[in-house]
């Protein structure tokens, strides 16, 4: 294997992947593609080649890569390649590969030099690769040959530019050295898509083919035509090298001593060569690992302080502790006994923000679903009159009454009273359905034990049943005690000379006693359903109920008031819930059958669930707006009601009438007082009294300790995984510690002056960019070939005004661009006796001594100074 470096990263890959894999996880790193661009024949195969360190891409003059060559290395035991085009076979044999990748390719694009953007997918598996993507391009090329198209130039940077756009590939401009670096089409387009120069180095292949007496000296030390990162010179082999089957490592050693035994070069053989490149670009793998750790670490430090506290609930139960199951027994019917009064009780810690739960629930009950059922059982005024009026005349019987009897009131009453069972029955079923749900939540801590957990659900659940039998009765009792004497003597009772007295109006809407005409019963969100989408469609407002309307406003601030509707003669019915609708819906009308808003005979309105619904139609049966009654209902009530009264029954209906309702006010609010209270006491409290008193020990009846605290399979495998992770998660963090800590980052060069890649439009560079041929290192005197040492980058030439003549135009051209000649007498315009002629004491900088043209003049950069790749 070629590549040291790469050999180097390994290990460091392979350990965060193994600290992930032991935690059941991948590591994405996401390793940049390495994209190689240049020209026809620039050697870019060559380049790949080398960093793979295996001879298996196709070589040969003229367009070769002609269809994208995707090649994944893959890190494995094992060394093989596999085709995309044909999974089922492994290639163990290099040669073999190169020869595929030349049969697929003339398959797609023919043998007379056709190209294709189909990209060809090579996967090499070894133990001596990273898992990278390299990409083998084909050359930019600007004639067609054979059965290339007409626009073979634009095709080709068209795919070249899919590949390079990308943000993670780093891309290799390979230009040969005997070629004008100005035209390099490929750092053109590399300064396309990376203008900041981040991801662009810069290779100088063929500096061996250069003419001879010239050289790349002066680009690869980076001062002509800079690049941010930097240039790197390589010496590939020839094609005769390759026929011959040269080994890459001998191509390796010949290009090593290439550099050292190069006098322009032998200054920088450190920082030139195939191994440097390598160097290079993995160091770029080590940044980018080095980039990725922060977010690694901080995703394995997250996940385990999630992890510390389900770890912390397994300290208490360590299987070789030999008190174990006594104390964790213990443990769990305490912590049992707190999480159910904290369930009932309210708490502040681990609050459920999504739902009602718990004693949230019961209150509810309590306070909303309770009156809700008193009200919903409340008479009609016709159905109440009517029975009223029987009453009277059965009491009488043959004779004509002329006083209102006393027994007509009683009979009523007691009628009202009975009805008080079943709401109330109802709501002790209610609260036992809260409790079962509240003793399930308690009991899921106890998932470790699935017999503990039985057997306590079992104990607790049997224990309420029996309690809700004793509620009961307890209730029914206090209902039968309010049948078993009618105290007309109560403080609130209005008595029967007020009954006669009272305005039968007045009482038409009865809301709960203590109610003010102004006081808001409830506010709320509900959305208007059935608005049409031409109007606006559904809408939610702000809605606020009191005892005499229903207004709703754009917000809760309660300043922009939509509408007001008055409660008078409004009714409620059920609306079914939508096809597509995940809305809960009621309607409210106008019994009278009038528009209720604009043009609607009703309004729907839609909650998010049915507690919703039940909660508001609860808070409008407070303020007098009942349930619609069956349509059969209203027809036998309206066929029954056509007989007449005659004005003395009708004032004895109508007093009999306000002292009933006078009296059931004073019932409904005994009963809404004691029906919570005695359910607290006698199934709530006595609940909680006997899980801390009593629960043990009925736990220690039921079974022995040993078949209680069984844990189960499943738990014991959730906790040696539990505790697996958290080890392994420390120990990924120790692994991303020693990487961050034994690895380097190198920092991103300084930006340079690239804007010759923009200015230079196919032409030769500007003669000012162009250095001296020779450049003497500043400590040696300026008595011998060379300018003198001191501030100025500009040299002064010699010769007065005669020599200052603008500068000569044939000296760059296309084929010598890279030419720095050692030898100073064999370039022209050098002129080896132009520094000595200056005298010493003249200051460099004297007005006369400077030539008109000095701008056009060439700039020196000391030698001495480090490369940005250095």
């Amino acid at each position: 294997m070629g590549n040291r470096g790469m050999e180097e990263l390994i290990p460091l890959v392979n350990k965060l992947q193994d600290a992930f894999s032991s935690i059941g996880q991948s590591c994405h790193l996401d390793l940049p593609q390495i994209a190689v661009v240049g020209g026809q024949s620039a050697g870019k195969s060559s380049v790949l080649e080398n960093f793979v360190g295996r001879d298996f891409l196709p070589r040969g003059s003229g367009i070769v890569t002609r269809r994208p060559l995707i090649l994944q290395l893959i890190f494995s035991k094992t060394e093989y390649a596999e085709f995309l085009h044909c999974k089922s076979k492994k290639f163990t044999d290099f040669d073999e590969v190169r020869q595929e990748i030349e049969a697929e390719t003339d398959r797609v694009t023919g043998t007379n030099k056709g190209i294709s953007p189909v990209p060809i997918n090579l996967r090499v598996y070894s133990p001596h690769v990273l898992n990278l993507t390299l990409i083998d391009l084909p050359g930019i090329t600007k004639v067609p040959v054979g059965d290339q198209p007409q626009d073979i130039e634009y095709q080709i940077k068209d795919m070249i530019l899919q590949f390079i756009s990308r943000e993670s590939s780093l891309i290799l401009a390979v230009t040969p050295a005997n070629m004008d670096l100005a035209n390099s089409d490929a750092l053109k387009m590399a300064k396309e898509v990376d203008p900041q120069g981040l991801r662009t180095i810069g290779v100088i292949t063929k500096l061996d083919l250069m003419d001879e007496g010239t050289d790349a000296r002066d680009v690869l030390e980076n001062k002509l035509l800079p690049l941010r990162r930097g240039y790197i010179g390589v010496v590939n082999r020839s094609q005769k090298d390759i026929d011959g089957k040269k080994d890459i490592r001998a191509a390796l050693a010949a290009e090593r001593k290439f550099f050292l035994s190069h006098p322009a070069y032998r200054h920088m053989a450190d920082r030139m060569g195939t191994p440097h490149l390598q160097k290079v670009l993995n160091q770029q793998l080590t940044n980018h690992i080095r980039e990725t750790l922060p977010s690694l670490r901080s995703k394995l430090q997250s996940q385990l302080l999630s992890l510390e506290k389900e770890v912390e609930e397994y300290k208490n139960f360590r299987p070789d502790d030999p008190t174990r199951k006594t104390k964790a027994l213990l443990q769990m019917v305490q912590q049992f006994g707190v999480d159910f009064e904290k369930r009932i009780e309210g708490s502040g810690d681990q609050v459920d923000t999504l739902e009602l739960s718990g004693g949230a629930r019961i209150n509810r009950i309590f306070h909303e679903r309770f009156p809700f059922e008193l009200v919903k059982m409340e008479f009609d005024e016709k159905d109440l009159r009517r029975e009223i009026s029987y009453a009277i005349k059965n009491i009488h019987g043959v004779r004509t009454g002329l006083f209102t009897p006393d027994m007509a009131f009683e009979a009523i009453v007691k009628k009202q009273i009975v009805k008080l069972k079943e709401p109330s029955l109802k709501c002790v079923d209610l609260v036992v359905s809260e409790l079962a749900t509240v003793i399930k939540k308690c009991a899921e801590k106890l998932g470790s034990y699935p017999r503990l957990r039985e057997e306590t659900e079992r104990i607790v659940t049997t224990h309420i049943r029996e309690r809700e039998g004793k509620t009961k009765d307890q209730i029914l009792l206090l209902i039968d005690i309010e049948l078993s004497y009618i105290n007309t003597n109560h403080e609130d009772f209005i008595g029967f000379a007020n009954a006669q007295q009272r305005n039968t109006q007045t009482n038409k809407k009865r809301a709960i006693p203590n109610q003010g005409e102004i006081l808001v019963i409830r506010r709320g969100w509900l959305t208007i359903n059935n608005i049409s989408i031409m109007k606006g469609g559904s809408k939610e407002y702000w809605f606020v109920l009191t005892a005499e309307s229903l207004s709703w406003y754009k917000d809760e601030e309660e300043k922009e008031k939509k509408y007001m509707l008055p409660l008078d003669n409004l009714k409620i019915r059920d609306v079914e819930k939508g096809f597509m609708s995940n809305k809960h819906v009621f309607a409210i009308f106008n019994t009278e059958q009038r528009n209720v808003y604009k043009d609607l005979r009703q309004i729907e309105l839609a909650c998010d669930s049915q507690e919703d619904v039940d909660s508001w139609k609860a808070s409008f049966l407070r303020a007098g707006v009942y349930p619609e009654k069956d349509q059969t209902e209203n027809e036998d009530s309206a066929q029954e009601n056509t007989f007449s009264m005659d004005p003395q029954l009708e004032r004895q209906v109508e007093t009999i009438r306000n002292l009933v309702d006078s009296y059931v006010s004073i019932i409904n609010k005994s009963i809404r007082d004691l029906m919570p209270k005695t359910i607290m006491h006698l199934m709530i409290n006595n609940t909680k009294d006997f899980i801390h008193s009593e629960l043990l020990a009925y736990l220690y009846s039921s079974a022995d300790q040993n078949s209680l605290m069984e844990e189960s399979a499943d738990q014991a495998q959730r906790r040696d995984d539990m505790l697996r992770m958290y080890h392994a998660l420390k120990e990924a963090l120790n692994i991303i510690g020693d990487i961050s800590t034994s690895t380097v980052s190198t920092p991103v060069p300084p930006p340079v002056d690239d804007t010759w890649l923009q200015t230079s439009s196919g032409h030769s560079p500007p003669p000012q960019r162009r250095p001296p041929s020779a450049v003497v290192p500043p400590g040696r005197p300026p008595s011998v070939r060379g300018p003198m040492p001191g501030p100025p980058l500009i040299p002064i030439p010699a010769g007065g005004p005669s020599f200052a003549a603008p500068p000569i135009p044939s000296r760059p051209g296309p084929q010598n661009i890279f030419a720095a000649n050692n030898d100073p007498f064999s370039a022209p315009p050098q002129i080896p006796s132009r520094p000595a002629r200056i005298p010493p004491s003249i200051p460099p900088g004297v007005p006369s001594r400077r030539p008109p043209a000095a701008p056009n003049r060439p700039t020196i950069i000391r030698p001495a100074e480090p490369s940005l790749l250095d």
